[in-house]
């Protein structure tokens, strides 16, 4: 069985990210991966430890900004009978539970800074230390780590170790936002209205062109999450129904289909300079966000890879 085949799509984008996870399934390499909430990350994660070496052993999945505060290390590392108020007997920690396998640390942008730089250590020597422990205990586990936030800007301000990241993102994956893969998007929702259809035991709706021009048009800010979500929805209220735009959310309903006559630039007689715009355009998305890239990469409707790689091309300042 191909777990990968559970990752829905065939925009070039994401079947470029299929092809470098495969290969580095094979491998037990640290891997960072990036993406806005809602883009399947965790789907990504366990597809690699499905077709790793690592397959039969166990697979534990955490969300870091879920861990209760002040119990980070305890849950994690594991902790010394006595070593805080209510720790009454010793306790093994999450590494503990993963020894042979693989840890999905789910944003790992979330961790407190002690707490990162004891994972900092595990990842140079394997070593963990238990909450009020003295004495290190070795654990053999691969981390998949994932954010949806731009690491670079917490190291700017402090809020994540540099050392850590350079640690995290030996291999560095970024899933294509749903608006960047519009093609996929017909397929998505065939697949989810397939899905729920099955499952709550209902006739599958179908969608109208026009209605799936409105969902190719939407900006999806949840991802594939959103979508998901909405087939759900659809499936159970709409079952057998042919749905129109009128039947989807009001959200979608404010999408303008794109034709010459609506584009807000107009080609001058003499024509342009398209580098020379293309890198003022790009200079504006960075000075409108602050040098943030993700958020200018997004502005632009292109990846955060390629605006930097247009970022070098033109050598133009970020800050």
């Amino acid at each position: 069985m191909d777990y990968f085949n559970s990752i829905i799509g065939k925009s070039p984008a994401l079947e470029a990210l299929i092809r470098s996870a495969k290969v580095i399934a094979a491998t037990d390499v640290t891997v960072l991966i990036k993406g806005e909430t809602g883009t399947g990350k965790e789907i990504l994660a366990t597809a690699i430890q499905k077709e790793s070496p690592r397959a039969n052993k166990p697979f534990i999945a955490i969300n870091c900004a879920a861990l209760p505060e002040g119990l980070v290390e305890s849950e994690i590392f594991g902790h010394k009978k006595g070593s805080f108020t209510g720790a009454l007997v010793d306790k093994e920690g999450i590494f503990k539970a993963a020894d042979g396998g693989t840890l999905f640390l789910d944003e790992i942008n979330s961790l407190p800074l002690h707490t990162q730089s004891k994972l900092l250590r595990f990842l140079e020597s394997g070593e963990c230390m238990p909450v009020g422990g003295i004495k290190p205990y070795k654990v053999n586990v691969r981390i998949i780590a994932a954010t949806n936030t731009d690491l670079n800007d917490m190291i700017n301000t402090g809020e994540f170790r540099s050392d850590l990241y350079f640690r995290l993102n030996v291999v560095p994956m970024e899933i294509p936002a749903l608006n960047q893969r519009h093609e996929d998007i017909k397929l998505l929702a065939e697949h989810f209205m397939t899905l729920f259809a099955n499952i709550h035991a209902l006739k599958k709706p179908t969608l109208s062109r026009e209605a799936l021009k409105a969902l190719t048009n939407y900006d999806w800010p949840g991802n594939v999450r959103e979508l998901r979500n909405l087939c759900e929805r659809l499936c159970i209220l709409l079952a057998g129904r042919h749905i129109e735009p009128e039947n989807l959310p009001h959200e979608f309903h404010t999408y303008v289909s794109p034709s010459a006559s609506s584009c807000d630039y107009v080609l001058p007689e003499f024509g342009v300079q398209l580098e020379a715009l293309e890198a003022d355009i790009i200079y504006q998305a960075l000075v409108r966000t602050k040098g943030n890239r993700s958020k200018s990469a997004k502005l632009l409707g292109i990846s955060r890879d390629t605006l930097l790689y247009r970022i070098q091309k033109y050598g133009l300042a970020t800050h």
